[in-house]
């Protein structure tokens, strides 16, 4: 398939993004729109917004060779790789990496957990075709793990011991989660309310 980069100004276009929760089986994932512009540190928020996470942990999106952090975590120790290796966020916006259709991009939550998301580019349209310059979800499908359950093979054990009320863990595990937790729920208009209250 073709690519279709940006021939325009950006700042009249967004794009339309799948991002999926790299490894998860069955797949984890949102389909947004966000301004082609966006900041990488507004898309972060975006990504808290409609993955489920609570931005609790340090975060990084990977580019090629290049590593982009905010500038607390830089300021903390450099951040996690050489200054020629990374750079501010805050800086950097989304079509700077991304111009075309299929280019993607890292992000990734709670290097602990190690929580990667692709990030694709489906599609660049006019802002006019979606009304607004906003970020805004069209889609997904499964509910976001829960913070710091172990990454995606703690979150396995976690869900073959919440379906097992006989697993000597089930009761502590589910006082720990602290309310039910369907995963395969997800609502799209919900995460659509809240990203509508972002500045982007």
């Amino acid at each position: 398939m073709a690519k279709h980069p940006i021939k325009t100004d950006p700042a009249g276009t967004l794009m339309q993004l799948k991002v999926t929760l790299a490894g998860s089986r069955p797949s984890i994932w949102r389909r947004l729109l966000v301004p082609s512009d966006i900041k990488l540190s507004k898309l972060h928020n975006v990504l808290q917004i409609s993955m489920g996470w609570e931005d609790d942990h340090l975060h990084s999106f990977r580019h090629e060779d290049m590593t982009y952090e905010s500038a607390a975590h830089r300021k903390m120790g450099g951040g996690l790789f050489a200054p020629d290796e990374n750079q501010d966020e805050a800086k950097v916006g989304l079509v700077d990496l991304l111009a075309s259709e299929g280019d993607w991009l890292v992000y990734e939550y709670d290097f602990g957990d190690g929580w990667e998301h692709e990030v694709r580019v489906e599609k660049i349209v006019p802002v006019g075709a979606a009304g607004a310059r906003k970020a805004i979800c069209l889609a997904g499908a499964r509910a976001c793990p829960p913070e710091d359950c172990g990454g995606l093979p703690g979150y396995d054990r976690l869900l073959k011991i919440i379906a097992s009320p006989k697993h000597p863990e089930h009761r502590d595990t589910i006082e720990w989660l602290g309310e039910r937790f369907d995963p395969e729920a997800f609502d799209a208009a919900r995460v659509d309310a809240a990203l509508l209250k972002l500045k982007v």
